[in-house]
This record gives structure tokens, C-alpha cells and sequence, in this order.
């Protein structure tokens, strides 16, 4: 991998995040992605990602500056993955330069009582992006269709009323969240959706790390060790998601999460290649407002010191 210059940063992210996106799921099947995936780079190429990484950051910040100046598309991302996939740490390197005036960043943990109150969609809806902002989902409402299929009991706890509830409910959640996305993206809410797929051998080893460390046991669950034993349930439960949810409006992409240093330059990718297809500028200003500038800076000249 060689220097990459800001021009050839905008035409490589296309080659690093198109293998990875989903927008038909017909024929995805999970186990086509390996975790371990880093494409053509090798572990020497890494500080050389990691450059391009600060490269992308830096042009994600002045994509997101023209996004808040335009003030007319919004850009919803959306994180899932298994416990210790990295979702927190790509978040944080990914968007670090971001104005946090612009972006807005929600997690999304066991719902509440009034959660619980509302349809599951609900309490989403009330953190979506506003026109010129980047919202991000750590976590979503596909929580309902993963550890509420894993664990169905949990079912109970919503209060839908029981004939309700029958056997086609899963189907009927995929097509509710495919159509609200659809909905957002005819309204300007661009939706992008990224799965990061870590191995079960890689989640042990995390795991053990967060154990061993105890600067990072605050970041252990037993509960994490809990929702280990449910691994296969989960993986089928996120392939059935991902083939019911891709879309060409709101793909998904399932990058290979085993390697950080890889799985943070397919994320920043994918988020460049959708900001720069929004043709972002800066507003443009009219003849009469260029009066008024022009009044304003002469008497800001004219001002005694």
C-alpha cells in the first residue's frame, strides 16, 4: 500500500467499502465473510492504513462541516455487533473529527419502562438526525429483531397484545424497519448500516484481555459470558436480519472486525463514499446578501481601533 494522496483517498474508499456492502441480501450467507478479512493488506501495511485513516477524518470533517452548512441531508449510521466486536472504539476513532455540534451519538441498552410503554421503533425515533447533522446508533431498533429472537421471552415484557404475536412476527419486523427506512431516506435521512463481524475465537481473546487487565475490567459483563453461549443462535439471527433489511436506500455492510486497525479504514470508507455521492457544497450567497456583506466589513474597516 502506498502514500495516498486526498484525491486517490475519495476513489479508494469505493474499493474498500463496495466488498463489504450488502443491498440485496438474497444470497448473503454470514459465513462468506471472514472476520480475519483485511482485504489485499498485510500487517505491514498497517501504519500506512492508519494514514489514510487521519486522511479520511480529516475530509470526513469537512464533508460534515458542508453537510451542517447545506442543512438539507441528514446521515444516520447505524452500529451492531456481538459484545467486544469494537463498536465503541470505531466510533471514537472514526468520527473524532467531527464537530460534535454536527453529530450526535445514542446508545441504545435494555429499554425502560417507557420504552417499554411504546412500539419498539419508538424510542429510536425520538434520536434521529436532524437536517445538516450525523446521527449515530450504538445499537438500534434491530435489537429487536436479534436479542428479542435470541431470547423470545423478552416478547413478554412489550406488551403487545398476545394475537399479535404469531409466528410471522420476525418477518413482519423486517418489513416494518424496511419501509421507516425507506421513509427516511425519501426524506432525506440517509441511512448506512455496519455489522462488525468478529470471530467467536477473537471475542474469547478480548474477553480474556478485559479480564486480565484491570484497567479494562470495568469493561466486562458476566452477562457478556451469558449471550457467549447463545453465539450460533446470534449469528443465524443476524444473517436472517441482513438478508431481510439490505437495501440499495439502506445497505448494509458487514465489515471483518477481528483486526481494528482494518475494520476503522472500511467504516471511514463507506461514510466518505456516502457523503461525497451527496454532491455536499456550501451555500451560495445572493447578490443582495453580498450587499450586506460588503455594508458589514466596511464598517468593521471603518471602526476606530
Amino acid at each position: 500500500m502506498q502514500s495516498i494522496s486526498r484525491k486517490d483517498l475519495i476513489r479508494r474508499a469505493c474499493s474498500f467499502a463496495e466488498p463489504f456492502r450488502i443491498s440485496s441480501g438474497e444470497s448473503f450467507r454470514l459465513e462468506d465473510v471472514d472476520p480475519e478479512d483485511t482485504l489485499h493488506l498485510e500487517a505491514e501495511d498497517k501504519p500506512l492504513a492508519k494514514e489514510a485513516l487521519t486522511m479520511g477524518i480529516e475530509l470526513l470533517a469537512e464533508y460534515q462541516d458542508k453537510l451542517y452548512a447545506q442543512d438539507s441531508w441528514g446521515l444516520l449510521l447505524i452500529f451492531q455487533a456481538m459484545d467486544a466486536a469494537g463498536k465503541d472504539g470505531t466510533i471514537k476513532h472514526v468520527m473524532s473529527g467531527v464537530n460534535p455540534q454536527g453529530c450526535q451519538v445514542s446508545s441504545f441498552k435494555a429499554p425502560t419502562s417507557v420504552d417499554l410503554d411504546h412500539d419498539y421503533l419508538w424510542r429510536c425515533m425520538q434520536c434521529l438526525p436532524e437536517r445538516g447533522r450525523i446521527g449515530i446508533f450504538n445499537r438500534s431498533y434491530y435489537e429487536d429483531t436479534l436479542v428479542v429472537r435470541v431470547h423470545p421471552e423478552l416478547l413478554e415484557h412489550q406488551k403487545i397484545p398476545p394475537e399479535l404475536v404469531g409466528k410471522d412476527i420476525w418477518k413482519e419486523r423486517f418489513k416494518d424497519i424496511r419501509h421507516f427506512e425507506s421513509y427516511l431516506s425519501r426524506n432525506g435521512i440517509i441511512v448506512r448500516k455496519f455489522f462488525l463481524h468478529v470471530s467467536k475465537k477473537e471475542q474469547k481473546r478480548r474477553f480474556l484481555e478485559r479480564l486480565n487487565n484491570p484497567e479494562k475490567n470495568w469493561k466486562f459483563s458476566a452477562a457478556d459470558i451469558r449471550e457467549r453461549a447463545f453465539w450460533e443462535d446470534y449469528m443465524a439471527a443476524y444473517e436472517d436480519m441482513i438478508r431481510h433489511t439490505a437495501s440499495d436506500e439502506a445497505p448494509w455492510y458487514v465489515v471483518p472486525a477481528n483486526n481494528k486497525w482494518f475494520t476503522r479504514v472500511a467504516v471511514a470508507a463507506a461514510i466518505i463514499e456516502t457523503l461525497d455521492s451527496l454532491n455536499l457544497r456550501y451555500p451560495k450567497v445572493g447578490e443582495e446578501a453580498r450587499r450586506e456583506l460588503e455594508s458589514a466589513r466596511q464598517a468593521l474597516e471603518a471602526e476606530k481601533a
